[in-house]
């Protein structure tokens, strides 16, 4: 795993290394900390879509460029959206999230997200998609949503409750509250958390030892682990996308964005 890989890239937004069965994919948006914006959700998608056909891949680690792993979508676009009233440019980024998390599942590959910093909104839901989850002692977890006026997304519904229980994912997306690697562990969030300095030996570690593993036999296992909910993980992912662009068109979201930018604390009422 690097930050930095030096071989193939699919586009300025995702970075591509390949080596011993093993694809490293980087979202390279540092200086968003890898928000999500169309450009890249498209390319995270349509770059998962070919591994996934690729025999020769036995397993796939996804992290994110600088110091976070992903922040979640663009809120500096998505507010941009709303205020010059081109609300149709969500809806689109939705529906690659949707693509993203749901080929994560699907493809044969096991796939390590190794959390190197901040993982929020639809950036830790992403991270939920992952077979594995190995974090740095630095990484933040959280369901920002709610902070914003806006419904959680890119399958959150779906992995969180699953992970943890409704109760405690219903606490975290209710407040919005962000928590540290510690208590991700705690809760069964993640599966390891180790220093940043280990962590990109860590991740390849593993993903050697998964590559090196009978590959029937792996894959196997993660469609016995996973695919038989793609039905509910795809009926969760199109409620979402209906309660977000529901959201996004509320009074609500709009006070919650300004007031992320402006700093303070927003004045939500319910309309």
């Amino acid at each position: 795993m690097s930050n930095s890989p030096q071989s193939a890239q699919a586009g300025p937004v995702l970075l591509e290394a390949r080596h011993d069965g093993i694809v490293t994919l980087v979202m390279n948006r540092p200086d968003k900390l890898n928000a999500l914006n169309i450009d890249l959700a498209t390319a995270l998608s349509e770059r998962l879509g070919l591994i996934a056909k690729d025999e020769s891949v036995r397993s796939v680690v996804l992290t994110g460029a600088g110091r976070a792993f992903c922040a979640g979508g663009d809120l500096g676009l998505i507010g941009k959206s709303r205020a010059s009233g081109a609300t149709k440019e969500l809806e689109p980024l939705l529906r690659e999230g949707m693509q993203i998390v749901v080929k994560m599942r699907a493809m044969p590959q096991p796939v390590i997200a190794a959390v190197n910093g901040a993982a929020a909104g639809a950036g830790m839901n992403i991270a939920l998609a992952a077979d594995i989850r190995i974090a740095a002692e630095e990484a933040m977890f959280g369901q920002n949503f709610a902070k914003v006026g806006l419904f959680p997304d890119y399958g959150g519904t779906y992995f969180l409750p699953q992970l943890i229980g409704p109760a405690k994912a219903a606490e975290l997306f209710y407040t919005g509250d962000m928590i540290d690697a510690k208590t991700a562990l705690r809760l069964g969030i993640v599966n390891h958390v180790v220093p940043a300095a280990q962590l990109e030996a860590e991740v390849r570690t593993l993903a050697q030892k998964i590559a090196q593993g009978p590959p029937l036999a792996v894959r196997a296992v993660k469609k016995a682990l996973f695919g038989s909910g793609e039905k509910a993980l795809t009926d969760a992912l199109e409620n979402e996308v209906r309660e977000q662009m529901r959201c996004f068109f509320s009074e609500d979201c709009g006070e919650g964005i300004r007031a992320f930018f402006e700093k303070r604390p927003p004045q939500f009422r319910g309309k």
